[in-house]
């Protein structure tokens, strides 16, 4: 299909005045270069008509997001006031203390503005039934409806959009051979930037809403950790690829059955609070690489793990070790927890963890048996850091959406986005880490473009994981078995991060390589086979 007649076909028609008018541009070109060949004059007023397409665009999305916000916020306040009706019904602005929703501000009359007081308040009557309140509800949902079908479709706008430019730009200097697409892009586009909007921080606060209404004010509290109080858990976990097209929908399609997972309910989500960070030790052999891929039984992975951006203190020592099925055991993954400043003193066997995480018991973190576990599984660690001689070899960084009810493992889905492996070893005679266990040259900038090309590989596309915890027999939730057999994602069974940098990045060093390889030369967007799909109320 052409693009033309694609935006035409995929746009939403409220909208359809703030889109690119590609086909006004194609025209234009086409009719100046059929009369004449293109001038100086020409150019300039191409270049005028692509930078009011542009300023339309950009325009518009920055007064839809900001609208989506808002939106958001003043029916999370209309939730809060329903909830504070329904618990107190002879007060209607008896407002709780505290939210039901750990995340949101707390609720007082001063937040809905100076016309707290009007006409407008008078649907929520103290004297509302059980059933007008639930109609009330009933109205929200189709609210949050809404946004989420808005979201969905301005995220598709802001993809349209960009393609529109970018293909305007490449026939322009194809049909003119006046190359305008470097200069556009650096000097207009990059100062619009549009298309680089991080949906995540709306789509957390959209989360957050639907769970709201989704369980009339009362959401599931537990523990936010999701399995981060645990030294040793075990995960059945499938693994998809996701285009980037579909990376929206996905998240949108999975948070009606799952709030986003938040960590930290107390602070207002940042997009670092989405990084995670591992470094992936192995020697000059490749053997835990070797090890992982072949699925020896007993391989093991042992890297360095931080959430965040550089600067916290935690950082995670973990070790997932490979158990072959007739074994009767399933694979593990544990870790401890480490100072940032003891990690290079515990890595040279100068400093061992007994002390440190024997404090855990004495602060009532740990019970003795776990950190007598951790203490073991330290050693063990150090011992192998130091007799296979494993030094850092290859860093992953991703954004990571985490959706889940808290405290409850049974269904957790992850979605990484921006994945990038990034070498880390010093074996070429370039000095990456040099005598540290990490290098300092970056952080948490994607696409951490000081890092040269060849030491990097940004993945073309997110990992979703779906981790299930069933009884025996049982099946699995129906909404689950429809989006991982939708048209959004593509199962590439046991992908591994480490080992898609390893056989990507070290190819010198690398014999094997991994089945899925070759499948990154194939286009996995397929059509929409009518699963998961967002409609409007």
């Amino acid at each position: 299909m052409k693009f033309g007649r694609k935006i035409t076909t995929n746009l939403y028609d409220e909208w359809r005045p703030f889109y690119i008018d590609y086909n006004l541009l194609k025209r234009e070109l086409k009719s100046r270069t059929a009369s004449h060949i293109w001038d100086d004059k020409d150019e300039r007023d191409f270049t005028a008509m692509l930078k009011q397409e542009l300023d339309k665009v950009y325009d518009f999305q920055k007064q839809k997001t900001a609208e989506l916000s808002r939106r958001i916020r003043d029916a999370e306040k209309d939730v809060q006031k329903l909830v504070a009706q329904e618990s107190s019904p002879s007060s209607s602005e008896a407002l709780p203390a505290h939210s039901s929703d750990p995340e949101s501000h707390q609720a007082r009359p001063s937040d809905y503005g100076p016309d707290e007081g009007s006409d407008d308040d008078d649907d929520m009557d103290d004297n509302q039934s059980d059933a007008s309140l639930e109609d009330l509800f009933h109205g929200l949902q189709e609210e949050v409806a809404t946004l989420v079908a808005d979201v969905h479709d301005l995220a598709l706008y802001t993809k349209l959009n960009i393609t529109g430019f970018l293909k305007i730009l490449k026939k322009h200097d194809k049909i003119t051979n006046f190359p305008l697409k470097p200069t556009f892009i650096q000097h207009y586009l990059e100062e619009r930037p549009f298309y680089k909007y991080n949906w995540d921080i709306l789509i957390v606060k959209l989360s957050k809403l639907y769970d709201l209404v989704r369980t009339r004010g009362h959401p599931v509290q537990g523990d936010s950790s999701a399995g981060g109080n645990q030294s040793a858990f075990v995960r059945q976990t499938t693994k998809y690829w996701v285009h980037p097209d579909n990376l929206v929908p996905l998240k949108l399609a999975i948070l009606r059955h799952l709030p986003v997972l938040v960590f930290n309910a107390e602070k207002e989500f940042e997009q670092k609070d989405a990084a995670i960070t591992s470094i992936y030790f192995d020697n000059e052999d490749l053997e835990l690489y070797l090890g992982r891929l072949e699925k020896t039984e007993g391989a093991e992975a042992i890297r360095l793990r931080w959430y965040g951006d550089t600067d916290v203190k935690t950082i995670f020592v973990e070790r997932k070790t490979h158990r072959e099925d007739w074994t009767g055991e399933k694979s593990v993954k544990a870790r401890f927890p480490i100072k940032e400043n003891l990690v290079n003193a515990f890595l040279r066997g100068e400093y061992t963890m007994d002390a440190e995480l024997q404090a855990l018991v004495e602060k009532g973190k740990k019970t003795q048996a776990d950190v007598d576990s951790m203490i073991q599984l330290a050693s063990e660690v150090q011992y192998r850091i130091l007799t296979k001689q494993l030094h850092p070899v290859m860093r992953t960084f991703y954004n990571r959406t985490a959706f889940q009810l808290p405290g409850d493992p049974r269904v957790r889905i992850s979605l990484d986005t921006e994945l990038t492996m990034v070498r880390e070893d010093n074996w070429d005679g370039q000095t990456r880490t040099g005598d540290n266990w990490r290098r300092t040259d970056i952080g948490i900038d994607h696409p951490f473009d000081q890092v040269l090309a060849a030491d990097k590989e940004l993945f073309k596309y997110g990992v979703l994981e779906v981790k299930l915890q069933t009884q025996f027999g049982q099946e699995p939730p129906k909404w689950v078995t429809d989006l991982v057999q939708s048209h959004l994602v593509e199962a590439v069974p046991k992908f591994s991060k480490f080992i898609h940098g390893c056989a990507t990045l070290l190819p010198n060093r690398v014999d094997l390589v991994p089945f899925w390889l070759p499948q990154m030369d194939t286009d996995i967007l397929k059509p929409n086979t009518g699963y998961l799909t967002v409609e409007r109320p």
